[in-house]
């Protein structure tokens, strides 16, 4: 599915978001589902039989029946199902299909993806069949990576969240480089010992924390000088200089130019 064009989709009628009835259940039918449905759970308590294996479902519950599923469900009538689902089919030859159950544990994008799907075409929004087939792709693309996540070994997930929270912690710094950012509080922000945050950071970044910061800084000067009409006691000041000596002297020992040069 991940190399289906969206133009591939061909979009069901039946799709909804639902608060299910205390009687509710799903009956299993003799013939198996003709189509794709995307079925996620918002909230509520529930069991569901596909194919004859049983799932326990609550919030976050994901699965992508097939063509030729055979399913049944009931639920907790003291905690009814809020769920959605979204019939679809692919008229073209499909790859890489998500996993049929996964439970998500980061919800907020894929519930978004969700709404919008629904909340399209109860409006009739203009183009909404065309932005529909565009979201469903973005939702199977969501289920994908979902499932190659949790293939990654622990240890490989330890080390993407590092370089995640360092490269984090690194546009954070470029970002706001007039604070005056102590390594104390940049580690605690990624949730690391100071020591270790100055090791994986030089080795991740290729410079020390102290001269990031500088380089940041001068950039941000170098901007300021040419582009926003600043003089270099503004600029200065700006980006936390209480020198102005102590500033152009290391604006140059960077640039190779001195700030009124660059102005």
């Amino acid at each position: 599915m991940l190399h289906a064009s969206p133009s591939s989709f061909v979009l069901k009628p039946a799709f909804a978001k639902i608060v299910c009835e205390p009687g509710w259940k799903w009956q299993k039918r003799e013939k198996p589902l003709a189509n794709y449905d995307l079925f996620y759970v918002w909230s509520g308590e529930g069991d569901l039989e596909l194919n004859g294996q049983s799932y326990q479902v609550g919030k976050g519950s994901c699965f992508l029946f097939r063509p030729g599923d055979h399913t049944s469900a009931t639920h907790n009538p003291q905690k009814p199902l809020v769920l959605t689902y979204i019939h679809f089919d692919i008229a073209e030859q499909v790859h890489s299909v998500p996993e049929p159950y996964r439970v998500l544990t980061e919800t907020v994008d894929f519930e978004y993806l969700l709404s919008r799907y629904v909340r399209l075409f109860l409006v009739k929004t203009f183009a909404a069949e065309e932005e529909a087939c565009l979201i469903l792709k973005q939702l199977l693309i969501h289920l994908l990576r979902s499932d190659l996540e949790g293939q990654v070994p622990i240890e490989r997930k330890a080390s993407n969240q590092l370089t995640e929270a360092i490269h984090e912690i690194a546009n954070y710094i470029h970002q706001n480089p007039g604070i005056s950012h102590r390594v104390e509080d940049l580690a605690k922000r990624a949730q690391l010992s100071p020591r270790y945050f100055s090791i994986k950071f030089k080795e991740m970044i290729g410079v020390s924390v102290q001269a990031y910061m500088i380089q940041s800084r001068i950039e941000r000067a170098q901007h300021l000088l040419m582009h926003a009409g600043m003089n270099v006691t503004e600029v200065a000041d700006a980006l936390g200089y209480r020198d102005i000596f102590f500033f152009s002297r290391q604006f140059k020992q960077y640039t190779g130019k001195s700030p009124s040069e660059i102005r």
